[in-house]
């Protein structure tokens, strides 16, 4: 388990450096309530982002994002409809996307990021 840990920290480190690169200001990580937990909300010039960063060593159980079931999307909206009533503040606009990151040993990172993806 610490390992799957470590290499999910890693990937969202990936990810978030990723989504900085892109001009997007990070908000939050790991946001938790009692209900569940957000990866990473983010802020860019559209609006409020919810992204969800999975990480994989491999393709060997089908890509990343595909690891981000109906049910997943389902708890990811409700999680993000209760961060956003915490807030000071309204967005314009609310996307959700899927950050995906590939370890593979021995060779470069593999990112993909799904914008708007539900």
């Amino acid at each position: 388990m610490a390992r799957n840990v470590e290499l999910g920290a890693f990937g969202e480190e990936l990810a978030v450096g990723h989504l900085v690169g892109r001009g997007m200001v990070v908000l939050e990580r790991n946001w938790r309530c009692r209900y569940g937990e957000l990866d990473v909300i983010a802020e860019d010039d559209a609006g409020v982002v919810f992204v969800e960063v999975k990480t994989r060593t491999g393709h060997g159980f089908g890509m990343p994002a595909e690891a981000v079931t109906y049910e997943k999307r389902t708890r990811i909206r409700k999680l993000a409809a209760l961060w956003l009533r915490e807030q000071p503040r309204g967005w314009a606009r609310v996307r959700f996307d899927v950050v995906a990151v590939v370890l593979a040993p021995g060779r470069e990172p593999e990112l993909t990021h799904l914008e708007g993806v539900f």
